[in-house]
């Protein structure tokens, strides 16, 4: 390497540096006030301090048992289905692949819904297989339609949202027939991480852990993929076995979140847009700092959820819609106008 290109290097990788650092002290100090913030306010000192020494005080009992997992399950969804979209939109080539768009949110909540009305007798456990194959399922009709009539990315969004809407027609409906069963799938249904426990967070951190660390191994494929099919089987790769495989892991990613949080649409959407315009195009790069990003926007997103109307909460899938849908409607407009 000549001096003239590691000097041109350097500030690349310093830059690179600086966003992975500051996207960290975001998720850090998003992880702080989420725990200091809510219908009482705790000193982010005092806060510290109950974090590494514990007591019987009230505020213990409130960061511990209440504020902590919760916190918690929202960072972990955040980076799930920020990660889960840039997966989407980098395999199926198409800037509007999104979970909650693609119909794999609403797909996923069904599947659960339909565990705890007709089978509420199958363990937890399965709530996460089950929001898959509902998620996939959801994910196979979109396309399938959208191909019927030729796959543009505009045409698969709009195909996506038309099966999102028919399932949440479906939803709705068995909860008016069951509602008494359905009760206990309201969890997955609230697009909100208010009273989520430590026994939800552990029975899907295993899915999500695993699964981002899965994306991040496959991200050189990813960037392969990318390139679109010809050149990827040109460069001796399996285009429909990785296709498939990647697809795959975007669904599980959203699948896991559904399943403890609910479908909260446009994380999937905004943040891979957001990392790939900081970070440049390599998934290998901007799927951490997608994962970053993602999980500190839902924390700081259910922060505000629960200051708008203190002490009452606002749902954070209401307010992260009200910034994902003008988003979408102009994202939409431009790739319109290009088609």
């Amino acid at each position: 390497m000549t001096t003239n290109t590691a000097q041109k290097a350097a500030p690349r990788l310093s830059g690179r540096v600086l966003l992975f650092t500051g996207a960290a002290a975001v998720l850090v100090l998003a992880l702080l006030a989420s725990l200091a913030l809510g219908a009482s306010e705790i000193s982010l000192a005092r806060v510290a301090g109950l974090l590494l020494a514990p007591d019987d005080s009230t505020d213990s009992l409130v960061v511990h048992a209440l504020r902590l997992p919760r916190t918690l399950v929202a960072g972990l969804a955040g980076a799930a289905l920020a990660v889960s979209g840039l997966l989407l939109q980098g395999v199926t080539r198409n800037p509007l692949a999104d979970p909650g768009i693609l119909g794999v949110e609403a797909g996923g909540a069904f599947a659960i819904l339909i565990m705890v009305v007709f089978f509420p007798a199958a363990p937890s456990v399965l709530f996460v297989p089950a929001a898959f194959v509902g998620g996939a399922a959801a994910a196979a009709a979109a396309y399938s339609a959208a191909r019927s009539v030729g796959l543009t990315p505009l045409r698969l969004a709009l195909a996506g949202v038309a099966v999102a809407y028919l399932l949440g027609a479906a939803t709705r409906a068995v909860q008016i027939l069951f509602e008494t069963r359905a009760q206990g799938a309201l969890f997955a249904l609230s697009g909100s991480v208010a009273g989520r426990t430590w026994e939800q967070l552990w029975q899907v951190a295993p899915w999500l852990g695993l699964g981002l660390m899965l994306a991040l191994l496959l991200a050189s494929r990813v960037n392969v993929l990318a390139l679109g099919e010809d050149v990827a089987r040109g460069l001796g790769a399996s285009a429909a076995r990785d296709s498939a495989m990647i697809t795959g892991l975007g669904v599980l990613l959203a699948a896991g979140s559904v399943s403890v949080v609910g479908p909260i649409g446009f994380v999937g959407l905004i943040i891979p847009h957001a990392a790939r315009a900081l970070m440049g195009s390599d998934h290998r790069l901007s799927l951490p700092l997608a994962a970053l990003l993602g999980a500190a926007f839902l924390i700081l997103a259910d922060i505000a959820a629960r200051l708008i109307d203190r002490p009452a909460e606002t749902p954070v899938g209401i307010l992260v819609a009200a910034a994902g849908a003008p988003f979408f409607v102009l994202l939409a407009r431009r790739i319109g106008r290009r088609a």
